[in-house]
């Protein structure tokens, strides 16, 4: 954590649904981080920066891109072992993040393993590291952010199916709003603290939402006839494997907490749905079409191109303009 204020996730222009996105990551990290996909120039970083100042320890921690795996997981601390002969552990990033967000940028570009490595950890939320002569365990509870530029690579599909949630961003913003973001940008550089004390009583009602969430969280039942609406859902979807339901489940159950409700409804698994699917979502092979009747001369037609799969499931845009009926964030006070 640096004295460095970070511009307040109150104070961002549009990106609605990843705003709702990391805070439902923020309130149930078991949903297993958020992976933003978007071009370059879509402050990306500027809201996973945005959403460590809502978490109660406002520890932010950035993987560098060349990070080596004792970087990430920690290693003998070799001062120790020289002065004094003795094994002892030098903590590493994962460590550093605990309690707070973890940021990979351009995560497709790391090597599988260290990716494969940093979603082991991020889903059980401890650390356990056996080697050179050393067996160490610790807490590493934190949100994971990693962002990606689909243009500059792609993530394999058994790596991106377990990030939790799923966002894109568009690259067309309206004139308007690109307007507002860079005179709110260009406020943020010339004055840091002034600016977040212009929105600090924003920024605090979007902490006690969060916390309060949290708090109300494991009150809410993981219900089966939420577990049916979904599964039918993901079926219909043609998605692989059962993460899909397990983390779409747990968001809706964060989504009900964060609208301040006692029980997961319809509303909570709509609202949650193209974050969990998005990535995990296939095309399924059409059903075998119906012969279609024949003409008078007995001649058969060819069956239509484009009728439609099974598996498509309608889902709502993620783009930054989209609007969506979500709970909407504190306004400004003039």
């Amino acid at each position: 954590m640096t004295d460095t204020p970070h511009f307040p996730l109150s104070a961002v222009v549009g990106a609605d649904d990843l705003k709702l996105a990391l805070c439902l990551t923020a309130i149930d990290p078991k949903i297993g981080g958020v992976l933003i996909e978007g071009p370059r120039g879509m402050a990306k970083s500027t809201l996973a920066r945005g959403l460590a100042d809502v978490l109660a320890s406002g520890q932010f921690v950035t993987l560098p891109l060349g990070a080596t795996e004792e970087r990430l997981v920690g290693t003998l601390d070799l001062d120790a072992a020289l002065s004094a002969g003795r094994a002892q552990f030098s903590p590493g990033v994962l460590a550093k993040a605990d309690g707070g967000v973890l940021y990979v940028d351009e995560v497709n570009l790391l090597p599988d393993h260290l990716v494969d490595l940093l979603l082991d950890v991020a889903a059980s939320g401890t650390n356990l590291i056996e080697r050179d002569g050393i067996s160490h365990r610790h807490s590493a509870k934190f949100v994971l952010i990693g962002t990606m530029n689909p243009e500059e690579g792609e993530l394999r599909p058994q790596l991106l199916d377990r990030f939790g949630l799923n966002v894109a961003l568009s690259g067309h913003t309206a004139p308007a709003d690109r307007g507002q973001i860079i005179r709110r940008r260009l406020d943020f550089d010339s004055d840091p603290q002034a600016f977040c004390a212009q929105w600090e009583t924003q920024q605090q009602a979007l902490r006690e939402r969060c916390e309060g969430a949290r708090r109300k969280l494991n009150d809410i039942a993981l219900d089966d006839a939420a577990l049916a609406q979904i599964t039918e859902r993901c079926f219909a979807a043609g998605v692989d494997g059962l993460r899909a339901d397990l983390v779409w489940l747990r968001a809706a159950r964060a989504h009900a907490a964060w609208r301040g409700a006692d029980a997961i409804g319809e509303e909570d698994i709509d609202a949650v749905a193209e974050f969990a699917l998005r990535h995990r979502r296939r095309e399924q092979p059409s059903s075998s079409p119906q012969q279609p009747a024949q003409s008078p001369s007995n001649t058969q037609t060819t069956p239509s191109e484009g009728q439609g799969q099974w598996g498509d499931l309608p889902a709502p845009s993620i783009a930054t303009g989209a609007r969506r009926e979500v709970p909407s964030w504190p306004a400004k006070k003039p």
